[in-house]
Parts: structure tokens; sequence; C-alpha cells
């Protein structure tokens, strides 16, 4: 298991969070998504390293925008 910390801005709210959470949740290996509207941070734990390039896109479907990884 990995878990990666992305930052995405433009959540404000809870519906937000949970947006960005289902597009996450439905990449392949994802196991548990936490989206957290305050801190721009989404924590995602999977089977194995995704792919930025899947992330950002499934960030963009949610209306969003990923700036990158957190440290």
């Amino acid at each position: 298991m990995t878990t990666a910390v992305f930052t995405v801005t433009g959540m404000t709210c809870g519906h937000c969070e949970k947006s960005v959470s289902e597009e996450l949740g439905a990449l392949p290996g994802v196991l548990q998504v936490d989206a957290d509207a305050k801190t721009g941070l989404v924590t995602v734990e999977s089977e194995q390293p995704l792919a930025d390039d899947a992330v950002r896109a499934a960030v963009d479907e949610a209306g969003y925008e990923l700036t990158g990884r957190s440290a």
C-alpha cells in the first residue's frame, strides 16, 4: 500500500470534497481518499503508486485543479 498527498485548488465545501473523493476513488487500485477543503489537501491510499496524469484527469473531471504533490 502507498499513500500520496496532493494539493487541489477550488474546493470550498463538503460537496467539493465528496466530488473529488468520488472521482479519485474510481481510479483502479484506490482504497481510500480523504479530501480536506480547508487545507486543499487530498490524501489517497492505493495499492500501488498512482500516475500523476491519472490523478490530474480525475481531479479535472470533478471540476477542480491539481496543483501538485504535497511534500
